[in-house]
Formats: C-alpha cells, structure tokens, sequence
C-alpha cells in the first residue's frame, strides 16, 4: 500500500478525543465568548480537547486571522470563522 497513490490510500478515522479545537480570539470580543460557549459544549460532549490562542499576542495568527477573528482551528486546519456553528463542528471532530 505503500507505493499506492496517496488519491487511493484511506486515511484512518480520528476519534473526536483524539481531535484539537484551536479558537484563535481576542480579549473584548463577543463574538469570540459566542465561540467558546459553543466549542466548549461541543467538545465537552465528544471528548475533544480544545485552548484558546489570543491574536494579539501572536505575531502570525495576527497577520493570517485579524480580519476573521473568531477563528476555529480544527487539528490546525482552519474550519470557521466569526460564527461557529454546532452541528458543523460536531460533524467534523466526528469525521
């Protein structure tokens, strides 16, 4: 399987506690409180693990997100910004 190409090849399956939820935010931001209520129910029910990075205090998160925050990371990949919806989040820590 090895030498297969990698359009072929099945990547396992995560299990959700085995996921990282990153919320790139900012001190201040309602928005950014509105996400963490989410993504903390979210994980709290499937067992996934998640922190909190603040932008000002990140050079490069700054200069990617400014524009998007909040911004939802999942295995640090970006998934959302702004809004966070539940049932979109819960399908991909469960993907």
């Amino acid at each position: 399987m090895a030498d297969m190409s990698p359009l072929f090849r099945r990547t396992e399956k995560k299990r959700p506690e085995d996921r990282v939820v990153t919320l790139v935010r900012k001190p201040g931001c309602h928005l950014c409180d509105d996400a963490q209520e989410v993504i903390e129910a979210v994980c709290g029910e499937l067992g996934s693990r998640w922190e909190q990075k603040d932008i000002t205090e990140d050079e490069e998160l700054y200069r990617k997100y400014w524009e998007q925050i909040p911004v939802v990371l999942v295995d640090g990949a970006q998934h959302d910004f702004w809004r966070v919806n539940p049932d979109r989040l819960r399908r991909a820590l469960t993907s």
